[in-house]
């Protein structure tokens, strides 16, 4: 579905199309006097009356070629609301044979900022979908046009439309299937993303194994593709002040390797690299809006197969850290392909704080569900940070304990640590006690499993099923809220 916008500061007359207005919560539609006629305004004051009170949206078929949509807004109305009722509406619009709606901006009378913004904001991320593959794709255009002077500023326009085009290409890499996304086109398309003003660093094997990082190479080496670990930098200032660090894991498909999944939903896995994507859709939002920050983004590329050359379990591996691994299920695999990226990214970045980005445990959704991602942190600041910036745009996030107390649990007699807790219980937590050792400066750290929130076969509030994006809107907001 293609949603074309178009934004023009001139007078409101389109009395024979599709027309959509903003009415206050209890539907009082005197605002409209001047926007409608006569007889238009006399049929839905009476239709009104009987309206659904639950329904926020309510339409009227004024005739066959005419329909007026009003969308209720709340006194205090928050800008995720504003955006689920654009979703809402959407799923109207869709449906009609019309594909032209118009909507008067000056019969607004509400005191919200970029109340527009959002409404389309919402009808745009609703509109997603991911067809490349299928024959008979979905041909209808929609145009939504917008007149008076309640419309979002050209900056705006840039920012929204930048967010949108950062997650949909989050939604499009974590839709694509693994024998067309595995390492090596993945990190061609990063590499494409330099066009936006990204500076982009991609290690080979070669390159890798130079470093030292063993513990992502293992993960891939029964694979026929390749491994790579991507850095994409953005320089929004002049300064040289400390990057905001975001990291990703990019398990492009997860078999399980050796200690091999079920074959039950094992399709699924083309999801398992949802935290790089997540990576770089948020670095190119960064780079379409010009944002005024200086950040990095750093990905681990892997495929975990079971070839003829893949990890065992029971090897042991030494990390860019220098620390060393015992595998214990090769399974447990997003872990390791952090473990070297955090490492190098603190290392050679030195950044204000890193983020990392995992769809890393079915525990995490034992607990939280698909409401949820689990935060675990070593900062309170950058906790409240994230967790203030997910309620604002509804990709919440809920922090999960960290305790010296659970390091016995992943404590190895062979080597430094084990990749695995073999006595059970506090599986997410373990993962994520697992990723804080390979910080070795006391940066501040956040890491976010994905693993309910990042795929949704049924559909959410903003995306109508497959990958939602999740975590790019929720990265914006913490970068813009508190960092430029």
């Amino acid at each position: 579905m293609n949603i074309k916008i178009n934004f023009k500061k001139q007078v409101f007359n389109r009395p024979n199309e599709n027309l959509i207005f903003f009415v206050d919560e209890n539907f009082n539609i005197s605002s409209l006097k001047k926007s409608i006629s006569n007889s238009d305004y006399s049929y839905v004051s009476d239709l009104i009356k009987t309206r659904d009170t639950k329904k926020k949206i309510i339409t009227f078929n004024i005739s066959s070629k005419k329909k007026i949509i009003l969308v209720s807004i709340n006194k205090n109305i928050t800008n995720s609301e504003i955006e689920n009722l654009g979703a809402d509406c959407y799923n109207i619009i869709k449906e009609l044979k019309k594909s032209n709606f118009f909507i008067n901006s000056d019969t607004i009378i509400q005191n919200t900022k970029n109340l527009v913004g959002h409404f389309l904001h919402g009808i745009r991320l609703k509109s997603y979908l991911f067809e490349k593959y299928k024959s008979n794709k979905t041909k209808k255009n929609i145009d939504i046009n917008i007149f008076g002077k309640n419309i979002p500023t050209a900056k705006d326009q840039v920012k929204f439309n930048a967010i949108e085009e950062g997650t949909f290409y989050a939604r499009d890499l974590v839709s694509e299937p693994g024998n067309v996304l595995h390492p090596d086109e993945y990190a061609k398309r990063i590499n494409s993303l330099k066009k936006f003003g990204l500076k982009i660093n991609v290690y080979d094997e070669k390159k890798l194994k130079k470093l030292g990082m063993n513990t992502l190479l293992g993960v891939g080496q029964g694979s026929t593709r390749g491994s790579y670990l991507v850095t994409m930098e953005w320089k929004g200032l002049r300064n040289k002040s400390k990057p905001l660090a975001f990291v990703g894991k990019g398990v492009c498909f997860d078999t399980g390797g050796i200690s091999l999944k079920p074959a039950k939903f094992m399709e699924d896995m083309t999801y398992d690299m949802a935290g790089s994507a997540v990576v770089v859709g948020l670095m190119k939002s960064l780079a379409l809006r010009k944002a005024k920050v200086n950040a990095i983004g750093v990905v681990g590329l892997v495929e975990n197969m079971p070839g003829g050359n893949a990890q065992r379990p029971g090897d042991i591996v030494k990390s860019y850290s220098g620390k060393t691994v015992e595998i214990l299920n090769t399974d447990a695999e997003g872990r390791l392909v952090l473990a070297d990226a955090i490492t190098y990214t603190e290392k050679k970045f030195k950044p204000k704080f890193i983020v990392d980005l995992a769809t890393l445990t079915g525990a995490i959704i034992v607990s939280l569900g698909s409401e949820y991602a689990g935060l675990f942190s070593n900062d309170d600041k950058l906790s409240k940070q994230l967790i203030d910036a997910g309620e604002n745009v509804e990709e919440k996030v809920w922090r999960m304990p960290l305790n010296k107390n659970y390091d016995k649990l992943i404590d190895s007699k062979n080597a430094d640590m084990q990749n695995i807790n073999y006595v059970g219980g506090a599986g997410s937590t373990t993962a994520a006690q697992f990723l804080q050792r390979f910080i070795l400066n006391k940066t501040p750290w956040a890491h976010l499993d994905i693993a309910g929130m990042a795929f949704s076969k049924y559909g959410g509030a903003l995306n109508s099923g497959g990958a939602t994006g999740y975590g790019v809107r929720l990265l914006n907001k913490l970068i813009e809220d508190n960092y430029e």
